[in-house]
């Protein structure tokens, strides 16, 4: 059952990332944006086959020029729209978004200044209160994402108070191994977990951990869905297989994706989802999150605590912050 598409509508940033490969431009440079008449064409056929959530991404997906239309028209078809920025472009774009992304979320890396624009290699810490206080003017409630890693998990206490300052939550995304980059270390897993527990106003996913700890994917006995629950499409309108992250083979956006999907490729991937041997080990949050998404398994039921509170918080704040600015 498909769930979730991961729709790069960009792999150009306006960032340099050390824990993301798009903070390569000279990669990217010639990698055109994903067409608006291919996005809509893409995602009406997506909604027909039961896809419910769109994460809209890159790259920085603010570079997007048709971004606001893109998630309008997702939002319009009773998709969940969700983007994650480093704010350096929200305030431009911020009205023409306004009341169409369901999830947004603005990155910070460190409660440091320094340290976040050194990280992020752009100045860019400013940017993201500014669009805090400018999102939460236009009724918007954004979530604060950290993305921890080896060098910066004990920074969580200070950015769990940021957080709670700006009375929004804050999204604990722990780094994974890909393309060489480390993922966390057993005493970072041990002191995330250690910090998180309890507390309401953040969200750790539970299952993320423990599949940590246990790991990582194992291909005997497979917990990825990324083929059977997600669905990657590229800016150049071809469908990644099995991953983007991953990306093994691809398949040109050529023909209905229904039938794309009952094709005797896509049979394949879905058999060997999560069997590949680059899959052994692998932690790539992007795809762990859909696979969850049902109690089948003991990750499953890990992470469900972690999306009822996070779902709950959500929903409580954000009533509160439409009864204040009627007030």
């Amino acid at each position: 059952m498909l769930l979730l598409c991961n729709y790069y509508v960009t792999y150009k940033c306006n960032a340099y990332c050390g824990f993301c490969h798009f903070g390569d431009h000279d990669q990217f440079k010639d990698t055109p944006n994903a067409a608006l008449d291919d996005f809509k064409s893409n995602v009406k056929q997506l909604s027909e086959l039961g896809v419910k959530f769109i994460d809209l991404t890159g790259g920085e997906p603010l570079l997007h020029k048709d971004i606001h239309l893109m998630a309008g028209y997702a939002q319009s078809l009773n998709m969940q729209t969700s983007i994650t920025s480093n704010a350096l472009l929200y305030p431009k774009s911020a009205e023409k978004l306004a009341g169409k992304v369901d999830l947004l979320h603005f990155s910070l890396d460190s409660p440091d200044e320094e340290e976040h624009n050194k990280i992020r290699k752009v100045d860019c810490y400013k940017s993201v209160f500014e669009s805090i206080k400018i999102a939460k003017s236009l009724g918007e409630y954004p979530d604060i994402l950290f993305t921890v890693t080896n060098e910066t998990y004990k920074k969580l206490p200070e950015m769990h108070e940021i957080a709670a300052k700006h009375d929004l939550v804050l999204l604990v995304n722990p780094v994974f191994s890909y393309f060489g980059n480390p993922g966390l270390t057993q005493q970072a897993v041990d002191y995330i977990e250690n910090y998180c527990d309890g507390k309401i106003d953040i969200y750790l996913n539970k299952g993320f951990m423990k599949l940590r700890r246990d790991g990582g994917n194992n291909i005997n006995n497979p917990s990825c869905k990324a083929v059977s629950r997600v669905v990657v499409i590229s800016p150049t309108n071809e469908i990644m297989l099995p991953c983007y992250h991953f990306a093994n083979d691809k398949i040109a956006i050529d023909r209905p994706i229904k039938e794309i999907r009952n094709s005797e490729k896509i049979k394949y991937y879905k058999k060997m989802e999560g069997r590949f041997e680059f899959c052994q080990g692998c932690t790539v949050n992007c795809y762990f999150e859909p696979s969850f998404a049902f109690p089948t398994n003991l990750y499953s039921f890990a992470s469900l605590t972690s999306k009822f509170k996070y779902g709950y918080n959500k929903l409580v704040k954000q009533k509160l912050m439409k009864k204040i600015k009627q007030l």
